[in-house]
């Protein structure tokens, strides 16, 4: 039986349109990143809009990263600083986040319509180290499902990832530091 050319293309526009609408793989290059810096005689925060990631929810993985390069205190030296001498992005300029989001299932994914309290376990790595790290967020996926808000902050200490605390009098770097980040993906 041959098939009209009408209704195959129908079928293939269908089918091409419903990958587009239901994709589980949802990306982004231009999340928002931050970390927050607060030493007792200095506080500062560190930006960038250029996380890079994705959340695949068929197969329940996360990756996240930033060049550390794009990262912005608002201070030039100290940007150089930051860059040469503590996180030596010569030899490590990525900081990545790779891991799962627990109890991710269907009925999960229909609760992100609304924005859902999650939970991710995984890798984080910065400075050539690499610890475990569970990081809470949202998750909000939108009714037409072309997009997905993730949020989420953590904390980590300096030494954990053997990056160095400078000890200046004027300038002084917190041993812990509060990373956040904002990021609109999409299939």
């Amino acid at each position: 039986m041959k098939w009209p050319v009408k209704i195959l293309v129908l079928i293939v526009v269908v089918m091409v349109c419903s990958g587009v609408a239901f994709g589980q793989v949802f990306k982004t290059d231009k999340g928002y990143v931050e970390f927050l810096s607060k030493a007792p005689l200095n506080e500062f925060t560190g930006k960038s809009e250029k996380l890079n990631g994705m959340i695949d929810l068929d197969k329940n993985i996360i990756d996240f990263f930033i060049d550390l390069n794009t990262l912005k205190t608002g201070i030039g030296l100290r940007d150089r600083h930051m860059r040469e001498n503590y996180l030596e992005t010569s030899k490590y300029p990525f900081a990545e986040f790779t891991g799962k989001v627990n109890g991710l299932n269907e009925d999960l994914i229909e609760k992100l319509h609304a924005g859902q309290s999650v939970d991710a376990t995984g890798k984080f790595k910065i400075h050539g180290q690499e610890k475990s790290l569970d990081v809470p967020g949202t998750l909000t996926l939108s009714e037409d499902k072309q997009s997905m808000v993730l949020e989420a902050s953590f904390l980590i200490m300096l030494s954990d990832f053997d990056i160095d605390i400078p000890k200046v009098v004027f300038y002084e770097l917190a041993e812990e530091q509060k990373v956040s980040i904002k990021a609109t993906l999409k299939p």
